[in-house]
């Protein structure tokens, strides 16, 4: 009889796992997927802490994909509340979902999704400002009536004067919000996130991160929003920015990523934990290996395979390349690639102080743009899933910083940055010091990938991996490309059909998630 076919995938991220259990469902080819950590997930995996649970980075499950929805459903179906039928639409079609809620009532209600409410704001001039900024009254009482109408006249000069050349991510914002609103809401906290000026950064990241949104849209959708208010989780005409509601797992995404692991196991796969790649060897035209360092036994391995799908850092792979001379410019580019880097500071809180007089924050998360404090974006937990906290009378709440590792704050001691954290709330009046019960703290390296230092000659690095027949990039970091999970899933599910098709063109794999209007339309 003879050996199944293997697939080689490194990292167990929401890319890496989707194509471990794509393979398994549609092919005959067996999946080894070796991740570093000891946790699925990747930067989608939910963190522990003492019973309260954190979701690094934050993560809705909405996609204007149908397929990515029925994949998420399949593993955890839509929470059946009182025995009532939810009825929500996506692909117009309500009885799909109908279906998984029945079939979910007769097994434990803990593996579920539930449906939550989107709500994210701006924290400025110590006030909170709708997001996407709507023109209410509260926007215009906060704002002031000259501010307003510096934005309103600086908005008028660029629809008329648009900058030409769209080339930095400032000419993007300016071009869609004028002048003085990108200065307001967009400018200091994006700066936050890089570490880099505006405009060094490429337009391209706003055209995956922010796509089609701009003042007018928002304009017509509050205006639309006066009169219905969009109740399906379909939502396919609100731009991604704007969606009103989604999809997310009772105790966080990791929750989904653990059910998939456990499938793939189940079904015949392998996981192979604590272990990283630290070299990949090729022919001409093939890959032909991998060796691995297990860090927790010190031991070296080796792994060979019929299929390579990569999720790790393009820069990483590129350096650990063996068995072939990388071209020159192709080192060059992959040298130069720039990440940043993520912590996360967990508070557990009696209060806040922003509540007052009966209020409730329900924020998933809040935009700091004050420019006085370094903190980029707050989470409250709680209203993400009341689940991920153990004592429903406390706020548990995430603070995210963005740095480069070796930087001040990534080399300040624990103890150290909690304190620093939660000083820099007290600063603009969000908690109080005396409502911290407890803390801590997370690293993430290589959080986001970068779209400056070498990112515009890419195409080097694409062409040369391009040329292995066995070999798939996806996933964030394994294209070097600020993806969603849902596009990341795409990009393995595009991966697994490429095999089945026998095809050695990866364009389609590329194209996930670059056209301006991809996220808009009906996959």
């Amino acid at each position: 009889m003879d050996e199944k076919p293997v697939a080689i995938i490194i990292g167990a991220g929401p890319a890496g796992l989707t194509a471990g259990l794509e393979l398994l469902k549609t092919t005959d080819i067996i999946p080894i997927i070796i991740e570093a950590e000891e946790q699925v997930g990747g930067i989608s995996k939910t963190v522990n802490y003492k019973g309260n649970r954190m979701d690094l980075g934050g993560h809705r499950f909405f996609s204007k994909s149908d397929l990515v929805m029925d994949w998420w459903l399949s593993i955890l179906p839509v929470e059946n509340v009182d025995g009532e039928k939810i009825k929500i639409n996506y692909r117009q079609q309500s009885s799909f979902l109908e279906s998984k809620i029945q079939s979910s009532s007769n097994n434990s209600n803990d593996k579920v999704m539930l449906v939550r409410k989107r709500l994210s704001r701006i924290y400025y001039l110590r006030k909170f400002f709708s997001y996407p900024v709507s023109l209410n009254f509260s926007t215009i009482k906060n704002l002031g009536i000259i501010r307003l109408i510096r934005i309103f006249f600086s908005y008028l000069w660029v629809r008329i004067f648009p900058r030409k050349n769209e080339k930095s991510l400032e000419d993007f914002f300016i071009n869609r919000f004028g002048k003085e609103l990108y200065k307001t809401f967009f400018k200091d906290y994006t700066e936050k996130v890089w570490g880099v000026k505006c405009n060094m950064i490429s337009a391209e990241w706003g055209a995956q991160r922010i796509k089609g949104l701009s003042v007018s849209k928002a304009i017509a959708h509050a205006v639309k929003q006066i009169f219905s208010s969009n109740k399906t989780l379909e939502q396919k005409s609100v731009e991604t920015s704007l969606i009103e509601q989604f999809l997310y797992p009772k105790f966080g995404p990791g929750q989904l990523w653990e059910e998939v692991a456990e499938q793939i196991v189940a079904l015949g796969g392998k996981i192979i934990f604590s272990t990283q790649v630290k070299e990949v060897f090729s022919n001409e035209n093939k890959i032909v290996s991998l060796t691995t360092y297990n860090l927790k036994t010190n031991q070296s391995e080796v792994y060979k395979g019929d299929y390579f799908f990569s999720t790790m850092p393009v820069k990483d792979l590129i350096q650990g390349w063996k068995g072939l001379e990388i071209p020159k410019n192709v080192k060059e580019v992959a040298d130069g690639l720039v990440y940043r880097d993520f912590i996360t500071v967990g508070l557990l809180l009696n209060k806040l102080a922003v509540e007052k007089n009966g209020s409730k924050i329900n924020d998933n998360w809040i935009y700091i743009q004050e420019n006085d404090v370094k903190v980029g974006r707050l989470q409250i937990f709680n209203n993400w899933s009341p689940f991920m906290v153990k004592d429903p009378n406390k706020i548990w709440m995430g603070l995210e910083y963005f740095c480069n590792q070796g930087d001040e704050l990534w080399n300040m001691e624990d103890k150290t940055f909690v304190e620093f954290a939660i000083e820099e709330l007290v600063k603009i009046k969000i908690i109080n010091k005396e409502d911290v019960v407890d803390s801590t703290i997370i690293r993430v390296p290589k959080t986001y990938p970068a779209y400056f230092g070498t990112y515009s000659e890419f195409s080097e690095i694409r062409k040369f991996t391009d040329k292995f027949k066995n070999l798939f990039l996806v996933g964030r970091n394994g294209m070097h490309k600020y993806n969603n999970q849902d596009h990341s899933m795409l990009t393995a599910i595009k991966a697994v059909e490429l095999i089945r098709k026998k095809s050695i063109d990866k364009e389609e794999i590329w194209q996930v998630n670059t056209e301006q209007e991809y996220h808009e339309k009906k996959q």
